[in-house]
């Protein structure tokens, strides 16, 4: 058998094509952008495509699915709220082809406005989630999540963490299997979810459920490592991997189908072990299913809550040690080197006047949230995708019409396409007058400079149509459009004066390309 040395993202997406995946969609997003690259650069056979958002992402692949294809929808851990909407109705209907989503969680929030802990909305959702501690697993939990949806009829979430999608590790490879598309059959009562047709498929769903619970035990994917029976210790994901490296005497039970849990297996594991751990990231999710179960448990007392795990955290929590660092001492203090926008970048040329303006700065989630930074200091809100466009409006209903006067938004454009083009349109329809300042910089630059709607190329590299944002903002009703070269100064500077003091809805749109880009 062949072997890689391969990213998780990549073991991913060789796991879908080894799995007979026909379409993939999702939404570039940090740690899980390059399992979808991948699929496009290696396994063109695969239709893969970006979409505009992961809401829609996920309802290209479940059409795929219904349709009878296998299908495989990609998204970071935020990016599954904005797909949550179809999440939970699709765990009504099933599928019909296998039905896979990829979910990077992001511990520590590396590149993330948050540290959310996706195994809730399994939960919440009714749908199976396996959680891989490796490369080498990612690739075969991607493969056995088509098996699983298929034969349960369920949606099933693969999470992994950025420390799996960015960690290299050595992965077989396989053939790819043949796998036909599935007739479709028309079935309005499992596809069409009105009121009549949803309350029998919620039976179904908790029927299911009790037949994956037996699955979580019997399936291999949860397993017992017994030695020393003085302690026990239940892990999952990456964190099992530090338990294995700094409790080697200790039994594990190692956790691989992170929702349903086994019940039985954590009994006939808590019921033998003297003292009893859990070892997870984030949320104490396993610690307070295995505390329902009746058994004391030590996890989060001893386990930080926030952050990413290490061995060294680890190893302290459990075993008492304060690891020094391998590294050589360092003579001297090492300077701090936070991010901060490029030299030349476009966006900094309009920072640059907006805190020259003393303006106040609705921000949103992109590269230009940087502008958060010195020397800029030029933001003063930022919350999910498209939220500084909704946040301006509120701004300008809270304070009235002199903050209208004072403030503006600013939105990339592919974060406009994701999430700005509604609250634009609300904007414009709920009588608000103030200004939205477009950074068109021509990628979705934050992530790696992928191709979007706007850009006229699409993720396998062909032409396409070429989204014009100034006519989006007048198709919204905005009719004070204007476009400018954010680096001639003076002029943007003078219209942006101008437009703010409109006492109309207006946009402002920056087009210039990335500085890294050209």
């Amino acid at each position: 058998m062949k072997k890689e040395i391969m990213l998780g993202n990549e073991a991913i997406a060789r796991g879908a094509w080894e799995a007979g995946c026909h379409v993939a969609a999702g939404y570039p997003g940090t740690p899980s952008t390059e399992i979808l690259e991948t699929i496009a650069f290696k396994y063109r056979d695969i239709k893969a495509q970006w979409s505009p958002n992961e809401k829609v992402a996920l309802e290209v692949a479940a059409g795929a699915s219904v349709a009878g294809a296998r299908a495989l929808a990609t998204m970071k851990h935020v990016g599954l709220n904005v797909a949550a909407d179809p999440l939970f109705t699709f765990s009504y209907t099933g599928v019909n082809g296998g039905l896979v989503i990829i979910n990077a969680d992001d511990p520590g929030a590396w590149s993330s406005q948050n540290e959310q802990d996706n195994r809730h909305l399994a939960r919440a959702a009714k749908v199976p989630m396996l959680d891989a501690s490796s490369p080498s697993e990612a690739k075969e939990f991607t493969k056995l999540a088509f098996d699983i949806s298929e034969k349960f009829d369920r949606p099933v979430i693969v999470r992994i963490t950025t420390r799996v999608a960015h960690s290299q590790g050595i992965v077989n490879l396989e053939e790819k299997q043949n796998i036909p598309l599935k007739d479709f059959v028309r079935d309005p009562k499992k596809y069409v979810m009105i009121p009549a047709h949803a309350r029998p498929r919620h039976v179904f769903i908790e029927e299911q459920i009790i037949k994956l619970k037996e699955y979580s035990t019997t399936s291999g994917l949860n397993f017992i490592e017994w030695k020393n029976k003085k302690r026990g210790i239940i892990a999952n994901g990456v964190a099992y991997q530090y338990v294995k490296e700094v409790c080697s005497e200790d039994s594990i039970l190692k956790i691989g189908m992170v929702w349903p849990l086994p019940d039985d297996l954590i009994k006939e594991f808590a019921s033998q072990v003297e003292e009893l751990y859990v070892v997870e990231e984030l949320d104490p999710f396993i610690e307070d299913y295995v505390k329902s179960l009746g058994f004391k448990v030590k996890g989060k007392e001893i386990i930080p809550l926030c952050g990413e795990l290490t061995p060294e955290i680890v190893d302290k929590a459990l075993n008492g040690k304060n690891i020094e660092s391998p590294l050589p001492a360092y003579q001297g203090v090492i300077p701090p080197r936070p991010p901060k926008l490029c030299a030349g970048c476009p966006h900094g040329f309009v920072f640059n006047i907006l805190k020259k303006l003393d303006l106040v700065v609705n921000g949103d989630i992109g590269c230009y949230t940087l502008g958060v930074l010195p020397p800029y200091s030029a933001m003063h809100s930022q919350g999910c995708m498209g939220a500084s466009i909704g946040m301006h409006l509120g701004f300008e209903k809270a304070r009235g019409d002199e903050m209208a006067r004072n403030s503006v938004a600013v939105i990339g454009d592919s974060t406009f396409i994701h999430s700005g083009i509604t609250p634009l349109i609300d904007l414009v329809y709920n009588k608000g007058t103030g200004t939205v300042i477009i950074m068109d910089n021509r990628a979705t630059a934050m992530t790696g400079h992928q191709e979007n709607p706007a850009t006229g190329k699409t993720l396998m590299g062909e032409e396409t149509f070429e989204l014009d944002l100034e006519m989006m903002a007048k198709a919204c009703g905005v009719k004070r459009v204007t476009v400018v070269d954010p680096r001639d100064a003076e002029l943007l500077e003078k219209v942006i004066k101008e437009e703010v003091a409109a006492k109309e809805p207006s946009v402002i749109i920056t087009k210039r390309k990335c500085i890294l880009k050209k």
